[in-house]
């Protein structure tokens, strides 16, 4: 800070602390306590001690001014000693083994990081011992210092930043040019900016054709004709956007380089809003027009053009009034219903019945409309036979879930039998129907195992929503007919609704082998708890011929039983081996379908969006093994073959951002696996790299955070292993540094970068404008 900068920033402190310290001008512990917002009293009450320097038992403001001083401008040495006699807690000098551990597990509690007291232990020794260069049992000043100095990320940047009330606020961001003007944006957009281009001069040419044909009839005439022709096209080419199998087919053509494919929801959606507009403009249009002609001597009244069929204005029965007001009447409630704030909301099943109007709305625009039918016919004919081939395909693939496994963050994890030539790309997604959860309703989820394992396929489904919550509820009741008794009776038009659309006629059976039971359980064995080293016999043992088709099933079986053990130490109390039915429809195609044709693709997932890259991480490495076991001897056809189907990449870095400890026990067992098989495949390679990051661990930077970190890292490089996760790769603590990760990512030279993610819409904002200011191309997950 300039002196400028500094007089606000004292200025500002000082009425901060007038709000907090209240008439008596004074701060005291719980106060303290409360304006640091730590978890752990530790820190509170030894910052606290060493801020009260006159140890009256509060804080003036002339005590906290001269403390901030000393922290923000004074030298390395002042604040070196700050951080010693945080941890020196009897004030005798020195630290010594006690007293650090002491802090270390304060650091483990600000962090939100759980470890037994034995890794507890590691950590403080790890320290100690490193930090004790003359062995005397206790650590100096001097020797602290020469620790931190191995350390010059936490030199350059010592603070107490995580006293948010001291800091000064944010001056507020220059506005500058807007991202949508940008040269970047543009060029990392030209499919969807063309497309877009595109669909609205097909719309004025639309518009502008139908408005002139009718200009001998008035402005209300040639507005509500010109809309009305709008309307023609956009309520058929709104189907068009949701044909998921026709998609999925462009996808592997030349098309999917030229069409914004990957954006057919978002486009779905603007093409909504735009028929509500068109909708609107029509109809007050004829309003005014009516209300122009009901004027005329001897004509029919406004109520009677609106609400009877007696002008015969329409071509079935002079209908098209009425019509046209149910069709606003319908079109504005989808509207209403498919809002965010309802959907997100738990009411999941309002916007699907709602949405369903589709085929009333469908049948009163071929009444309204003389000429919407031949619009209609080719889309009509597309989404019928969409309908056919899932109805016959969902009939074939009556399924059955054979495992289920709860995982932490209330995620469940479902092993499914996977039909016979059931075929799908990494990253594909399906629609899964399970009846005894609710018989009506389909949602999508990402398959997370690879195509390449036989025998079944994966899912994993974090408890977000209604029916979300109540999947996981149901599998850790313990008595599963819960569900089945408060169910709701459904009624006969939705039942007929059901088996038109979906052809689910027997959804009724929710249970493939028993039609008694809502559910058989079929064994249930809790994991080992210390013998756990001869836990993969165990569990081999338990997996019975009728269950384990293939020779994957077995060996991925194992997967997600042992990481709770490895990383928790906990045994897994929430494995179940089922027979559940239920139906999937798919697959479907993502963006990232593209990244076997990418050279350098950056997989960037937070919490549970790492589900579709689980599945691609998992392919990739098989591809990438069998690229490296083709021996030179390969005749050049075989080769040729390899190097075209396999894939193009050349590197994978992996980014995978978590709120909390517990949320990497999702699928840290698959990221061992990955790390294993890259040692033994390529040893010292670099073709995948990871990066995790944890959000509420502390950054090295921070006091009540610097020695943990230190500890982590000495105790990572000694035991080759992260203690957070297990993994090789080490967690890093905060949030990323998304420029120093891009600079990195084009400074390696792998290539062209594609960057696909899926996580929060507000996190892909600060990705996406990180991808269009150095150049790489961003591709988003959408449903």
């Amino acid at each position: 800070m300039d002196r400028d900068d500094d007089a606000k920033w004292l200025e500002w402190v000082a009425q901060q602390f007038e709000t907090i310290a209240g008439e008596d001008q004074e701060i005291d512990l719980e106060e303290f306590k409360t304006a640091l917002k730590v978890k752990e009293s530790f820190f509170a009450e030894r910052f606290f001690a060493l801020f009260d320097a006159d140890g009256s038992g509060t804080i003036t403001l002339d005590e906290l001014l001269a403390s901030l001083k000393l922290l923000v401008h004074g030298s390395e040495t002042d604040r070196l000693r700050f951080l010693f006699q945080v941890y020196d807690v009897d004030g005798s000098g020195s630290i010594d083994s006690d007293e650090l551990r002491t802090v270390l597990k304060s650091c483990l509690k600000e962090s939100s990081i759980s470890l037994p007291e034995e890794k507890l232990d590691d950590l403080t020794r790890a320290l100690f011992e490193s930090a004790d260069a003359d062995n005397s049992g206790a650590i100096t000043f001097e020797e602290l210092r020469r620790e931190l100095e191995r350390f010059p990320e936490v030199m350059e940047n010592l603070t107490i930043s995580a006293a948010n009330w001291l800091k000064p606020p944010r001056a507020p961001r220059k506005s500058g040019r807007p991202r949508y003007l940008s040269p970047a944006y543009w060029r990392n957009n030209t499919s969807k900016l063309l497309f877009l281009g595109g669909y609205g001069c097909v719309n004025l040419l639309l518009f502008a054709c139908a408005a002139l044909r009718h200009a001998d009839s008035g402005v209300w005439t040639m507005l509500a004709r010109g809309c009305g022709q709008c309307l023609n096209f956009n309520c058929t080419f709104i189907v068009v956007l949701m044909l998921r199998r026709c998609l999925t087919w462009l996808r592997a053509t030349w098309a999917a380089a030229v069409l914004p494919l990957d954006q057919n929801v978002i486009l779905h959606q603007l093409v909504g809003y735009v028929v509500v507009a068109l909708t609107a403009v029509h109809t007050g249009a004829h309003v005014a027009n009516f209300a122009r002609m009901s004027r005329a001597k001897g004509s029919y009244r406004l109520w009677e053009y609106l609400l009877t069929t007696r002008p015969g204005i329409g071509w079935i029965y002079g209908t098209a009034s009425l019509s046209g007001l149910l069709l606003q009447v319908l079109i504005g409630l989808m509207l209403v219903c498919s809002c965010p704030f309802l959907r997100k909301s738990g009411h999941f099943e309002v916007f699907y019945w709602t949405h369903l109007s589709y085929i009333f709305i469908w049948a009163l625009l071929i009444a309204h409309g003389p000429n919407f039918w031949k619009w209609f016919l080719v889309p009509g004919f597309l989404f019928l036979l969409e309908k056919i081939v899932g109805v016959a395909l969902m009939h074939i693939r009556g399924l059955q879930i054979v495992e289920i496994n709860l995982l932490p963050s209330k995620v469940t994890h479902l092993v499914i039998r996977r039909p016979p030539f059931f075929h799908y790309k990494p990253g594909d997604y399906v629609y899964l129907n399970i009846p005894v959860i609710a018989k009506y309703e389909w949602h999508p989820f990402t398959i997370s195992s690879a195509p390449e394992q036989p025998g079944t396929i994966w899912l994993h489904i974090r408890s977000l929503g209604q029916w979300t919550n109540r999947l996981y509820e149901y599998f850790s009741n313990e008595n599963p007919d819960w569900l089945a008794r408060n169910q709701r009776k459904k009624g006969w038009f939705r039942k007929w609704l059901q088996k038109f659309l979906l052809g689910s006629s027997d959804l009724d059976l929710p249970v493939a082998s028993n039609e008694d039971e809502m559910i058989e359980i079929l064994s249930y064995t809790p994991t080992r708890g210390p013998g756990w080293g001869t836990a993969s016999a165990g569990i081999a043992g338990r997996c019975e011929e009728s269950f384990c088709e293939g020779p994957g099933y077995k060996s991925n079986l194992l997967l997600p039983l042992l990481f709770l053990q490895q990383v928790s130490g906990k045994p897994d109390d929430n494995w179940q081996r089922c027979n559940v039915k239920c139906y999937i429809d798919g697959p479907y195609g993502t963006p990232t379908r593209r990244i076997f044709t990418s050279e350098h693709a950056v997989l960037i997932g937070a919490g549970i969006g790492i589900t579709p890259f689980a599945s691609i991480l998992q392919s990739i490495m098989y591809r990438y093994r069998a690229r490296q076991q083709a021996s030179p001897s390969q005749s050049d056809t075989q080769g040729e073959s390899l190097r075209n189907e396999e894939m193009k990449l050349r590197k994978v870095d992996f980014v995978w951002i978590n709120r909390d400890q517990k949320s990497f026990e999702w699928f840290v067992s698959l990221l061992t696996q990955l790390e294993a098989d890259q040692a033994e495949s390529d040893p010292g390679g670099r073709f995948l790299e990871m990066h995790l990051y944890m959000t509420s661990a502390l950054s090295k930077n921070d006091v009540k955070a610097i020695g943990l970190q230190m500890a982590l890292d000495l105790l990572a490089k000694k035991e080759k292993r992260d203690s957070i996760t297990g993994l090789k790769t080490r967690t890093q603590p905060g949030r990323p540094d998304w420029n120093q990760i891009f600079q990195k990512l084009a400074l390696e030279r792998r290539g062209k970068v594609h960057v696909f993610f899926c996580g929060s819409p507000a996190l892909a904002k600060v990705v996406r404008a990180h991808c269009e200011q150095f150049g790489f191309r961003f591709f988003k997950e959408h449903f």
